[in-house]
């Protein structure tokens, strides 16, 4: 999808949660929720990224965010990934920007 992978399922010891993945796309660093489901009956897997989750994966950037230089700009993005089936390919779409405001 065009990001360099950093860090998975980075956690801190200050914070509750963890971020799926960390990466760079070109100079921005984004922090990536990601979202598996088998169907959309129920909730769409980027809906699933509730108010809960945003808060905790907001604290647990600021803690990642500590270690790079102050000028880095950075952005939240969610990954849903849906599997029909052990044949079929999984479809993939990404939200770039999501807001972290719950």
């Amino acid at each position: 999808m065009g990001y360099v992978i950093v860090a998975r399922n980075f956690r801190s010891p200050r914070c509750h949660g963890e971020i799926d993945l960390i990466g760079w796309e070109g100079n921005i660093l984004c922090f990536i929720e990601v979202k598996t489901r088998t169907s959309h009956e129920v909730k769409t897997a980027e809906a699933a990224v509730d108010r809960h989750k945003r808060r905790e994966v907001a604290e647990v950037a600021r803690e990642y965010l500590k270690r790079l230089p102050v000028s880095c700009q950075w952005r939240f993005d969610i990954v849903s990934v849906y599997y029909g089936g052990r044949t079929s390919r999984p479809q993939i779409e990404v939200f770039r920007n999501a807001s972290l405001a719950a």
